[in-house]
C-alpha cells in the first residue's frame, strides 16, 4: 500500500512540474469558462441605431430620449432624409433606423394613434429581431407611462422592417459564418501540418540544401492549398445559392477575390503556426484550439460582438474571420462595392503582411 501511495505522489508532482499539463487541466477550463460566460448571451447593449425624425415635437423627442437613456441603444447619427437610411446600413455601424412620422404629435391628439417605423439590419436576423422587439417593448412603455399621467388612450402603432433578409432565415447569417470558418480551419491547419510533417520526417532540411530558395519552397508546399480553399469556397457559394436561396446582391468577382485574399491571410496564419511547432499533433492541437473556437465566439458569427466585455471586443479586432463575415455580407446581402468595404479589406491585406513578416523572420532564425 506504501509503494502504491508513493506511486500516485509520484505521478502527482510529473504532472504538476509540465506547465503544459496544468494549463490544460487548469488555465483551459477557466478561459473557456470565462469565454463562454460573457460570450453566450441572448441579451443586446450599446447597438448603434439612428433616428429620422420627421416630425420634432415634443412626444418624438420624449421617445427618442426614452430609447436612448436605455442601456441597448447608442445614437451613432441623426438621419434628415429618408434616401440616406440605405447608405447608413451598408456602412455596417448602425443597426437599426427609428422613423417618427410628420406632425406625429397632431396626430395624436386627433386620432388618437400615431406611427413609429422601426427599420432593422436582418443581415444578423437573430440580434435584429431582438433589437426590434426592444425597441417596440420601450415604446410600449412610453405610452402606457403617458396615457396614465395625461389620462389620454393614445396608440403608437410599430410598423416593422427587415432589411436584407426580410424573412429573416437564419441560414443568411451561418453561411458567411461557416465559410470563415472551414476556409480558416482548410487553410491554416493544411498548411501548418504540411511543414511541420517535413520538419518532424526529417526532410525540411533536404529541402534547405537543394536548390531550391526557402521562399520557394513555402510557396510550393501552400500553392495547392491556395487552389484547394478557393474550390471549397466556390462550392460553399453556389449551394448557398442554389440549395439555402441566399442572394448575391453585389459583384461575384469582387466576393471572390475577398475570399481569396481571406486563404491568403489563412495561409500565411498557417505559416506562422509551422514556424514555432515541431510536431504534426502540436500544429494541428493549437491551429484548432486558436482557430476553431475564437472564429465561433470572437468573430460576430454567432454572438454580437457589441454584447461582449471591452476586453473581449479588442480581441475580436485581431480575428481575420471578423473582418471576413463582415465583408461577405456586405457583398451577398446589401450589395455592397469596394467603397464600402476596403476598411475591412485593408485590415486582412496588413494582417497577410503581418503574419508572412513574423514567419520569415522566425524561419530565419530556426536556420540560423
Amino acid at each position: 500500500m506504501r509503494q502504491f501511495r508513493g506511486f500516485v505522489i509520484k505521478e502527482f508532482y510529473h504532472i504538476f512540474r509540465d506547465v503544459r499539463t496544468v494549463v490544460i487541466l487548469f488555465g483551459i477550463p477557466v478561459v473557456q469558462l470565462l469565454l463562454f460566460g460573457f460570450v453566450i448571451t441572448n441579451e443586446i447593449k450599446d447597438v448603434k441605431i439612428a433616428i429620422l425624425d420627421q416630425s420634432k415635437d415634443n412626444i418624438t423627442e420624449k421617445i427618442s430620449q426614452k430609447v436612448l437613456s436605455s442601456d441597448y441603444f447608442i445614437l451613432e447619427k441623426n438621419i434628415n432624409d429618408i434616401k440616406e437610411i440605405d447608405k447608413s446600413f451598408k456602412y455596417g455601424k448602425i443597426k437599426e433606423v427609428l422613423i417618427f412620422e410628420p406632425d406625429f404629435a397632431k396626430k395624436l391628439d386627433k386620432n388618437g394613434y400615431a406611427n413609429i417605423q422601426i427599420i432593422a439590419d436582418a443581415s444578423d436576423p437573430n440580434t435584429a429581431n431582438i433589437i426590434v422587439n426592444y425597441t417596440s417593448a420601450i415604446a410600449g412603455d412610453f405610452v402606457r407611462n403617458y396615457n396614465s399621467e395625461n389620462h389620454v388612450n393614445f396608440q403608437i402603432l410599430p410598423e416593422v422592417r427587415m432589411l436584407f433578409n426580410p424573412d429573416l432565415k437564419g441560414v443568411f447569417l451561418f453561411v458567411p459564418g461557416i465559410m470563415a470558418m472551414l476556409l480558416m480551419l482548410i487553410s491554416a491547419l493544411m498548411t501548418s501540418i504540411s511543414i511541420t510533417r517535413e520538419k518532424e520526417l526529417g526532410t525540411m532540411e533536404v529541402l534547405l540544401v537543394s536548390p531550391l530558395k526557402p521562399y520557394q519552397i513555402i510557396i510550393g508546399k501552400v500553392m495547392p492549398y491556395i487552389l484547394l480553399a478557393f474550390i471549397d469556397a466556390v462550392v460553399i457559394i453556389l449551394m448557398g445559392i442554389y440549395i439555402f436561396k441566399i442572394p448575391v446582391q453585389g459583384s461575384i468577382i469582387l466576393l471572390l477575390a475577398e475570399c481569396v485574399l481571406y486563404i491568403l491571410t489563412a495561409l500565411s496564419l498557417g505559416i506562422l503556426i509551422s514556424t514555432v511547432t515541431d510536431s504534426q499533433q502540436v500544429a494541428m492541437t493549437l491551429s484548432l484550439v486558436a482557430l476553431m473556437l475564437p472564429t465561433i465566439l470572437l468573430s460576430g458569427f454567432i454572438f454580437p460582438i457589441e454584447n461582449m466585455p471591452v476586453v473581449l471586443q479588442w480581441l475580436c479586432q485581431i480575428m481575420p474571420p471578423k473582418w471576413f463575415i463582415i465583408i461577405v455580407k456586405n457583398i451577398m446581402l446589401k450589395g455592397t462595392g469596394i467603397q464600402y468595404v476596403w476598411k475591412e479589406t485593408l485590415v486582412l491585406i496588413s494582417m497577410m503582411m503581418f503574419f508572412i513578416i513574423l514567419s520569415t523572420k522566425k524561419f530565419k532564425r530556426r536556420l540560423e
